[in-house]
């Protein structure tokens, strides 16, 4: 084992862990940590929230009906005394509001393991997370994970069984941050395809969108399977065009096992944004009647400015962009895609 890796291994096996961030996600991440006995710092950004966890042992936000183990985790509305007490940092906020708090840290990251568990993309440079840590502030891919998969937080926060992927530079660092989530249900699989991982996170929320688009528009279960089994083609054709791997199986949980859960659950608060779109709201309307943010809505136009830059044709995913961002009519941009699916 070289230095380089030995270091990594030593700053996994401290077991000082942070978690950024307080959604539902977040929240479902707390519990299976706290679950697993790890020591871990919490940080909330709202005072208010932290005292009403502590008092109740819930968070009255997200997840409210979860009981937390209080006695197993710290909490701070300080982000950079969560950065600077530990070494390993989840990342856990919705893309569209990770700027916004990563500009609170004024501490050093250097040394530090950092894993995202966000689906998205952020800036106008429509970097993906770990893209955004590598070229923006300087962190090494050696350095940075991501963890994904089939995993809607109110089932993992329930303890129904899920399969959680960490994907890192190193196999062995990849296992190493697995042993971290691993209990009775949590199955959890390493790997080491960053990118692939991270786009095909994104994009699954694009096409869950594009899903519930169909459906409210009227299309019935048959259509929906071609639909999906589509986005599954497209997203595939995308991660192999754009980042070739050799190893690299889109047909497993990380990949299409996410993109199914997010099309089709009851929980996909993607899908639910893109029924409302298709059964005739404005995006507007749409989008304010929600409390959790749906990434696909940003991520579509990320999905765009990259497919361009790339000069990769996706149709299913213009489609989706085209209706929520040029205004294009749901349905008759439905009917077009029927005509270019196999």
């Amino acid at each position: 084992m070289d230095n380089v890796l030995k270091n990594i291994i030593n700053t996994i096996t401290r077991r000082r862990v942070a978690m950024i961030g307080s959604g539902s996600w977040a929240t479902a991440l707390v519990k299976v940590l706290s679950d697993n006995g790890l020591p871990l710092m919490w940080y909330i950004r709202r005072d208010e929230v932290i005292s009403s966890v502590r008092e109740t042992s819930h968070n009255p936000d997200y997840l409210p009906d979860v009981e937390l183990d209080t006695g197993s985790f710290t909490m701070t509305s300080d982000i950079n005394e969560a950065v600077r007490k530990n070494d390993v940092l989840i990342f856990c906020i919705p893309s569209a509001y990770f700027i916004r708090e990563l500009s609170r840290i004024t501490v050093p990251l250097e040394g530090k393991m950092i894993i995202s568990a966000i689906k998205g993309f952020v800036t106008d440079e429509c970097y993906t997370v770990a893209e955004y840590f590598h070229q923006v502030l300087g962190i090494p891919y050696d350095r940075l994970a991501v963890i994904s998969g089939p995993c809607h937080s109110e089932e993992v926060s329930r303890g129904k069984l899920s399969y959680i992927t960490v994907s890192s530079k190193y196999r062995s660092v990849a296992s190493s941050l697995a042993s971290f989530f691993r209990n009775k249900y949590i199955m959890t699989v390493s790997g080491t395809d960053i990118y692939g991982v991270e786009y095909a996170a994104a994009l699954k929320n694009v096409y869950a969108l594009g899903a519930g688009i169909v459906s409210g528009t009227g299309y019935g279960d048959n259509f929906l399977a071609v639909f999906i089994t589509n986005c599954y083609h497209e997203l595939d054709m995308f991660i192999r065009t754009t980042h070739p791997m050799k190893d690299r199986d889109t047909s497993v949980s990380a990949y299409m096992g996410d993109l199914l859960v997010t099309c089709y659950s009851q929980f996909s608060r993607n899908r639910s944004f893109g029924m409302k779109i298709g059964q005739g709201l404005s995006v507007g309307a749409a989008m304010s009647g929600m409390k959790m943010v749906a990434e696909g809505y940003y991520a579509a136009r990320a999905m765009h400015t990259v497919a361009m830059g790339y000069g990769v044709k996706m149709p299913i995913a213009e489609m989706v962009y085209s209706i929520l961002y040029l205004g294009v009519n749901p349905s008759a941009a439905v009917r077009e895609l029927t005509e270019k699916l196999l």
